[in-house]
C-alpha cells in the first residue's frame, strides 16, 4: 500500500496542499506524507510544479514517479541542492495548466474508447494531445466520423465520476478491462473505476475532468498501421 495519501485520487481539482517531508532518497526524490501531484502511469505523464518552504524558498519539481518497490511517490527535483529535509512542512503546487491539460487529454481518451470498443495495446497522453492503440484489423476508419462522434459525445455534458470495487469484483467482470499491456493495480483490496457518463465504464488511476463539456472541441488527427491487428488513432484538442 502506498505510504504517501493520494489526494488527486479523489480530488483532481485539488491544486495544492500542506504536507510534512518524509524523506529524500539517495538520488534528491522527495517522499511526502500526502500529495496532490499524479505520480506518471496509464500513458499519464507525472505533475510537476514546486514545493514552498517555510521560509518561501521553493523547490521546482520536473516530475512525479512512483516507486515501483516501496510504492512511495516521488517528487523529482529539478535541482538537488536545497531540498527539504524530513520532518520539514511544505506546500505542494500544482502547474495547474499542465495538469488540467493532461485531464482533459486523459478523459478524451476515455471517450475514444468508448466509440472503438476494441482493446487497448497503448496510449500516451500530452498537453494537448493524446493517442490509443488498439487492437484492431483494418476496418476502414474514418478520422472525419470518429471526430464527429467524439464531440457529440463531448457536447452531452456527461458527468465524470470515480468509484470504488474490489479485487474480487473485478476479477468477475475482466471485460471492464480495457488494455491489455497494463493491468489495473490489484492487492490492495480495491481498484478505481472511472465512469463517463453512459458512455465509459473502467478502471483507471489517473485524472480527470469532471463533465465532457470540459473537453472543448477534438478532432481524429491521424491513424496509423502499427501491425496486422494495431491501428494508433491519435487526437488533438482545441
Amino acid at each position: 500500500m502506498n505510504k504517501t495519501q493520494e489526494l488527486f485520487r479523489e480530488d483532481s481539482y485539488a491544486n495544492s496542499c500542506e504536507a510534512v517531508v518524509s524523506g529524500v532518497n539517495d538520488r534528491g526524490g522527495i517522499i511526502l506524507d500526502r500529495t496532490v501531484f499524479y505520480p506518471a502511469g496509464g500513458g499519464q505523464p507525472g505533475d510537476a510544479g514546486i514545493l514552498k518552504r517555510a521560509d518561501g524558498a521553493e523547490v521546482p519539481i520536473a516530475t512525479t514517479l512512483c516507486d515501483k518497490d516501496s510504492r512511495d511517490i516521488i517528487h523529482v527535483p529539478s535541482d538537488a541542492t536545497g531540498a527539504p529535509a524530513a520532518g520539514e512542512k511544505v506546500q505542494c503546487v500544482l502547474n495547474w495548466d499542465r495538469r488540467y491539460a493532461h485531464m482533459r487529454v486523459h478523459t478524451a481518451l476515455h471517450l475514444l474508447c468508448a466509440v472503438l470498443p476494441y482493446p487497448v495495446t497503448g496510449g500516451s497522453i500530452g498537453e494537448a494531445q493524446g493517442r490509443l492503440d488498439f487492437d484492431i484489423p483494418d476496418a476502414g476508419l474514418d478520422k472525419e466520423a470518429l471526430s464527429e462522434e467524439l464531440n457529440k459525445l463531448a457536447m452531452r455534458d456527461l458527468p465524470v465520476s470515480i468509484s470504488w470495487i474490489s479485487d474480487d469484483e473485478l476479477a468477475a467482470q475482466p471485460d471492464l478491462v480495457r488494455t491489455m499491456a497494463v493491468k489495473p493495480p490489484m492487492g490492495a483490496g480495491k481498484v478505481r473505476m472511472i465512469a463517463v457518463g453512459d458512455a465509459d465504464l473502467q478502471p483507471c488511476g489517473g485524472t480527470h475532468v469532471a463533465n465532457t463539456r470540459e473537453i472543448g472541441s477534438l478532432q481524429v488527427s491521424k491513424i496509423e498501421k502499427k501491425g496486422a491487428r494495431n491501428r494508433r488513432v491519435r487526437i488533438v484538442l482545441s
